[in-house]
Parts: C-alpha cells; sequence; structure tokens
C-alpha cells in the first residue's frame, strides 16, 4: 500500500479518570506494552501510510513513550469530543489519500486484518464503513440504527439514546473507514448539539446519509478485538482474554503443553520447539525461545533468553537476559529451583545451576556445575569447574567490575572467595574457605586460611545476673 493510498488517525487524547490514575490511559500496558503501542504495532502492518496521533492529556508523555520515524502528532486541547478530536487531525491528512482509518488507542487488540477488511469495505472511498459489534449488553456504545432494508441510517450515542433504541443491540465500535475528502467536509459541520456538548465523530453518518453516500456496518469478527479500556477491572479482563489467546495459538500450532493456559503470561514473543512443557504462573517476556524437550518448572521468570534442547529450568527461577539473546543455556542443562541469571550469562551444554547461585555476566563452559547459595559475576569458568557452596567471584572493588578465569576441571571449595582479577589454573583445587588474591597454577592446591587453632581450657563468657 503506497503512502498516497491511506490516512491512520488514532485517537489517544482521553484521560481515562476511571483508571484513577495520573498515566494517560493509552499508557497503561498489556501484556508488557502500552495500549497505544499495540494499535500502532498493528497500523505498521497495514502498509506505507500517514499516521497520525491525535494527544491531549498528558500529550507530552504520550508524545515521548511513543514516538517513532513517520508518525506524526496533533493535539487536541480541550477535550470537546470524538469529532473534535479529528478535527485537529485535518491539517495533517493527506488529501492524496483517498480512505482516512480512524482508530482507538484504548482498543489495543484489533488484528490488522481486521482493520484492513474496514478499509477494504470503504471501497477506496465511495462508502462509509463502521466497525460494528453484536453485544448482549451494549451499554456505553453508541447505537446502530438501520433503515427497513438494513442501511445504517446514524449512530445514537448511548447518552442521546432512546428508551427504545436502547435496546438495539448493535454497537458503534469508535472505528471507522472514511473517504477523505468527505470526511474533512463532514467534521467542519459538526456541531455541539446534544446532552453533552460535545463534537460527536458519530454524527457524519447523518451525514453521508442525507448525501446519499452509502453507510455500511461492517461486523468485527470477535468482541476481544474492539473490547476498549476505561478502567483497571476492564484492563485486567482483556489482559487475560489476550494471555489466553497467546496460549491457545501456542498450543495449536507450536503444540506447547501448558499445565494450566489460564496461569500464563507473555509479554513479547516465545518460539518452542517440540514436547515443550510450562507449568503454572511463567511469566515470559522479550524475546525467548525454548529447544524441544525444554521443561519449565512453576513460578519461573524469563526475559530474552534461548533454553538449548533438554534443559530444565526448575521452580522460581528468574533468567533476565535483559536485550534480545542476552541470556544463553545449552543443551541438558539444569538450572534452579530459585536461581537467578542475569544479562550476560552463557550457559554450556550440561551445566547445573542449583538453589540461591546468581550468575552474571558469566561464561560456564560444559558440565561446569554451581549447586548451592554461591555467586559467579565477571567469569569464565571452563569445563566440568566444580564450584563449592558459599563461594562468590569478588568482581567489584568499589569502582570497576574485574574478571575471573577458571580453568577446566577446577575444584572450588566452599565457602571461598576469589578476589578478581585472578585466575585458576585447570585442574587445580581451592580449599575451602579461602581467600585467593593471587594466581593458582594448574594442577594446584591453594589454601589461603588462617591455621585453625584450639585452645584447652577456655570458658565461655556467662551473662552476669541482673
Amino acid at each position: 500500500m503506497s503512502s498516497t493510498q491511506l490516512n491512520i488517525v488514532i485517537m489517544a487524547a482521553g484521560k481515562g479518570t476511571r483508571m484513577k490514575s495520573a498515566l494517560p490511559k493509552v499508557l497503561h500496558k498489556l501484556a508488557g506494552r502500552s495500549l497505544l503501542q499495540h494499535v500502532l504495532g498493528m497500523s505498521e502492518r497495514l502498509g506505507q501510510a500517514r499516521r497520525i496521533v491525535i494527544t491531549g492529556h498528558g500529550a507530552e508523555q504520550v508524545e515521548t513513550a511513543v514516538a517513532a520515524p513517520g508518525l506524526s502528532f496533533v493535539r487536541q486541547m480541550p477535550q470537546l469530543g470524538t469529532g473534535h478530536a479529528v478535527q485537529q487531525a485535518v491539517p495533517a491528512l493527506d488529501d492524496a489519500a483517498p480512505v482516512t482509518l480512524i482508530l482507538n488507542g484504548d482498543v489495543p487488540l484489533i488484528r490488522a486484518e481486521t482493520a484492513q477488511a474496514l478499509v477494504e469495505a470503504c471501497a477506496g472511498g465511495s462508502k462509509l464503513a463502521l466497525m460494528t459489534i453484536e453485544l448482549a449488553d451494549p451499554t456505553g456504545y453508541g447505537r446502530i440504527v438501520r433503515d427497513a432494508e438494513g442501511g445504517v441510517q446514524a449512530i445514537v450515542e448511548h447518552k442521546d439514546a432512546s428508551p427504545e433504541q436502547r435496546q438495539i443491540r448493535e454497537g458503534y465500535t469508535g472505528m471507522m473507514a472514511a473517504p477523505t475528502a468527505a470526511l474533512k467536509r463532514w467534521l467542519s459541520q459538526l456541531t455541539n448539539d446534544n446532552a453533552q456538548g460535545e463534537y460527536y465523530l458519530t454524527d457524519i453518518v447523518a451525514m453521508a446519509v442525507a448525501e446519499g453516500l452509502p453507510v455500511t456496518g461492517t461486523l468485527a469478527p470477535s468482541e476481544t478485538e474492539v473490547l476498549g479500556v476505561n478502567s483497571p477491572l476492564q484492563l485486567s479482563d482483556l489482559e487475560r482474554r489476550f494471555q489466553r489467546q497467546q496460549a491457545e495459538t501456542l498450543m495449536e500450532q507450536q503444540g506447547l503443553r501448558l499445565a494450566d493456559p489460564a496461569r500464563f503470561d507473555l509479554r513479547g514473543q516465545l518460539t518452542v520447539g517440540p514436547d515443550v512443557e510450562i507449568d503454572v504462573g511463567c511469566v515470559f517476556e522479550g524475546q525467548v525461545s525454548l529447544g524441544e524437550g525444554v521443561r519449565i518448572g512453576a513460578y519461573c521468570v524469563i526475559r530474552n533468553a534461548t533454553i538449548a534442547a533438554g534443559a530444565r529450568i526448575h521452580e522460581f527461577t528468574h533468567i533476565d537476559g535483559e536485550k534480545p539473546g542476552g541470556a544463553k543455556v545449552g543443551a541438558g542443562a539444569l538450572i534452579g529451583p530459585f536461581a537467578r541469571l542475569r544479562p550476560g550469562a552463557e550457559l554450556g551444554d550440561e551445566v547445573h545451576i542449583g538453589n540461591f547461585v546468581e550468575v552474571k555476566n558469566s561464561t560456564l563452559a560444559k558440565g561446569a556445575k554451581a549447586n548451592h547459595l554461591a555467586y559467579l559475576g565477571d567469569a569464565t569458568v571452563g569445563e566440568r569447574v566444580n564450584y563449592g557452596a558459599g563461594s562468590i567471584t569478588a568482581n567489584y572493588d568499589g569502582a570497576n567490575k574485574h574478571r575471573t578465569v577458571i580453568g577446566a576441571d577446577v575444584h572450588v571449595g566452599s565457602n571461598c572467595v576469589l578476589v578478581a582479577p585472578v585466575e585458576i589454573g585447570a585442574g587445580a583445587t581451592v580449599g575451602g574457605g579461602s581467600t585467593i588474591t593471587k594466581p593458582v597454577g594448574a594442577g594446584e592446591l591453594a589454601v589461603a586460611r588462617g591455621k585453625q587453632v584450639a585452645i584447652s581450657g577456655w570458658a565461655r563468657p556467662v551473662k552476669k545476673p541482673k
């Protein structure tokens, strides 16, 4: 679609009073992205178009949050209704584009296929196309009023509807595709002669009918696609609907096995191989890839990670890659429970990271193990290393980070401190309780602790009576 075929106008000026929040409504998040980002992301899939966002409440905050090349902003100050909002966009419209698509920034789950169908229903600007939905309870929606032949005659806002009109179940979703030239003409004729004293965009329907321009109502494929967010309750309902959709898609298309799709959260992209199993309460953020046969235990949080085939991530493990590809877990690795992999953690095949072990900006080669209560930061760990419980790399001197290098087949005893920068040669052993500040050669035994002294006849102090 060329840049002269479509204008896209996204209304994002409302305050969202019912959200009871200082944050502009369209910046509240659903599945890790703001409501407005969902709409903008969808609009990009409609091809090359002029995209215009109407801001108002918190305009600077909204514009800063979503600014992108090719995206224009206009402001509605004050907010005097939907028609008044679109009036502000008129100077920014491309007159060469025959169709203008109008979307809502707080209706985040509209699909590109649905929006494209609405554009096509406009028939190149020869019709006014409305996206409608039939609801059991259309309270709050403008009602679609049709004539005896089924043609759309008007949209009546809920607040202005008569008792008879409120019985109509077909409601207007707030989205339409309009002929650009006619839209500009109609907007200039709007008045605020209604109960709220606002300029309603929906009044253009009656104008189109008066001119003899066909008005068509296109039913949305699903209620979820056209639901807006006006309160925390509605936001949470839409979150669960969306997460259920994602879970079902992964199960049907990629064969993912979820213990409970109702307790699954995806806030990004998840790719899974065959026979992947995920227990309850897990959260996936950013870009996550799970190889064949991976098992994820309950209540794990995994962000921007690649986990190879056969790995086991046990309960309550937190993997944070910070950016895509930022954390890597090799084939057959065993991680957790209660483990933490921070940015830059790269674990080779069959690595074991046990309970309450933290790894940051470190690589562990095949078969290395750190099974209990340990810290590895800014370290390079060789194959088959056994890293003892309670041991740490002291990698920070108060100003700079330093690296620790541990060769293959090294054994580090419990409660050791490796003060970086330091290198432990292949096959070396570090005795438990040692503080290592100097290099240890290959095959050497290093013990750096005070000599044990036993004092006979020593009496423990006794607490004096008050």
